[in-house]
């Protein structure tokens, strides 16, 4: 053996870490895809409740750098958000104004829709607004 070396260790996969609720550890943060899904649903409903078109929804969109994209159909439409690497507020508002946009609605209603629309997403439990995931994290 050479001085200073280390041996070799087996391969094996690193055992989970697991938190100890009474330390204090952050519960964990959903996935944003699952959070969206759930977010597609309650805004659908919302807005056909106020007698709109609920689009469906997708992530990400198929042109690539965009945000979001409306695409209409005969019978409705779709609204595609990116998810990845944005805050979830900005996911969210593109949900919402891509229900705005399909429905091709005016100044004043397009502002009672939005009003409307979030007061759906945040007054749906704790479920969409306090597992908001985080932007980005970057390092300098």
């Amino acid at each position: 053996m050479i001085v200073g070396m280390e041996q070799p260790t087996p391969l094996r996969p690193p055992e989970p870490k697991v938190a100890d609720p009474a330390v204090g550890a952050e519960p964990p943060v959903r996935p944003a895809t699952v959070m969206f899904a759930e977010a597609a649903k309650v805004l659908s409903a919302a807005a056909r409740a106020h007698g709109l078109v609920a689009p469906s929804f997708r992530t990400p969109p198929r042109l690539v750098g965009l945000d979001r994209t409306v695409r209409r159909h005969p019978k409705g439409g779709a609204v595609a958000v990116r998810v990845r690497d944005r805050p979830w507020p900005a996911v969210v508002a593109d949900m919402i104004d891509g229900v705005v946009a399909l429905n091709r609605l005016g100044s004043a209603r397009a502002n009672r829709a939005r009003a409307d629309l979030w007061d759906a997403v945040l007054s749906d439990g704790a479920r969409l607004s306090s597992d908001m995931p985080a932007g980005p994290r970057r390092v300098a």
